[in-house]
């Protein structure tokens, strides 16, 4: 009983930040409160995950410090690099939304060929002194985590809306799942012991900062929102070259038609192909029902003139349509509303003009 109390003892001692940093994490998750009901399921699952494998870890090395044990260290280490890419799975899983299941395929492929390495050593094995030896296959757990942690920095990039208050806690995220692949070959199992509260934190820091994100989200595409415009368009306005103005064409008559699931998938679709043309220095954000603005800083109006084009040639890819209109400050004096008051009156000019031509299309029929 006193050795039982003893290793529980020594693992709260060495784990004692990533305890905290748990408990922190679930009780944030518990009243923020701002995620669905299965994201909200994925993230308890995945903090749980990553608390048992910091017992699997500790467990391997307390067992290689006592000595002996071979076989259960064996089964241990199959565990603990059968975990982390399962993690990281499950990380881009339960972050990136409508991820399919079959993410976790090569992260179970892999899981089996560890529990295969007790019985072959193609992973690793441990000599009879207790050291350990990488088998043909040695780096493959680091090797399938490293691409999973790729996959998961280059999707959030993807999906996010490119600015500064996003990529900081991205490239945060990056450097915490890039340690974990590197770091090992440098400190060995110094670091190992240290990997569970570096992925915790960098998760609870991520998370922390999307839900101070949310206020400025539209929570239904993922676009930055009203007060989102009206915040970072005070934030350096002499920056501000132009404006773009867009509505979506027919959005009432799809809601009525087909429901408003179809209509919310219409404006997804939109909005991705939006995001495709954007560049860092391009802002988008959603207004109204189906209104959309772009602040376009620093661009001249042959760069802007080439970002509609590009709009309207991503969206005439789809089965959906939208107007649009801008507005090119130039050399005027006019403020933020001025322009987007310009840049409306231009898209609905044109969006008069679609309905026009949709009418003349009807009575040929």
């Amino acid at each position: 009983m006193i050795r039982e109390e003893r290793m529980i003892l020594a693992y709260i001692l060495q784990n004692w930040a990533l305890i905290l940093i748990t408990v922190a994490f679930l009780i944030s998750l518990k009243v923020t409160g701002h995620q669905d009901k299965w994201s909200g399921k994925r993230m308890y699952f995945l903090v749980g995950g990553v608390f048992i494998l910091s017992i699997v870890v500790f467990a391997e090395f307390y067992l290689a410090d006592k000595g002996g044990f071979l076989t259960l260290r064996t089964v241990l280490m199959a565990v603990r690099y059968s975990a982390t890419p399962l993690i990281v799975a499950m990380i881009l899983y339960t972050l990136k939304k409508k991820m399919r299941w079959n993410i976790f395929v090569p992260a179970l492929m892999l899981a089996v060929i560890n529990f295969i390495s007790i019985f072959t050593g193609i992973v690793f094995s441990l000599a009879e002194d207790g050291t350990l030896q990488r088998g043909p296959l040695g780096y493959l757990p680091y090797i399938v985590a490293g691409l999973y942690g790729v996959s998961l920095i280059y999707s959030l990039y993807k999906n996010s809306n490119k600015l500064y208050t996003e990529i900081v806690p991205i490239v945060y995220l990056a450097l915490a799942f890039a340690s974990g692949v590197f770091l090992p070959f440098l400190f060995g199992r110094n670091y190992a012991t240290i990997f569970c509260t570096t992925i915790i934190i960098a998760l609870f820091i991520y998370y922390v900062f999307s839900i101070h994100q949310l206020s400025k989200k539209d929570p239904l595409i993922g676009t930055l929102n009203l007060q989102a415009f009206y915040d970072d368009s005070t934030v350096n306005p002499n920056e501000i070259t132009a404006l773009i103005s867009i509505d979506m064409n027919g959005l009432k008559e799809i809601n009525d038609t087909f429901g408003h699931a179809a209509g919310d998938e219409a404006l997804i679709t939109l909005t991705e192909c939006f995001k495709r043309v954007l560049n860092q220095k391009q802002s988008i954000y959603r207004i109204g029902g189906d209104e959309f603005v772009i602040i376009c800083r620093n661009l001249s109006q042959d760069a802007v003139s080439d970002l509609i084009s590009r709009i309207q040639s991503e969206t005439a890819k789809t089965k959906y349509s939208c107007a649009v209109g801008y507005c090119f400050k130039g050399n005027r004096n006019i403020s933020i509303s001025e322009m987007l008051k310009e840049s409306d009156v231009n898209m609905y000019a044109e969006k008069a003009k679609y309905y026009a031509d949709v009418r003349k299309d009807r009575r040929r029929r």
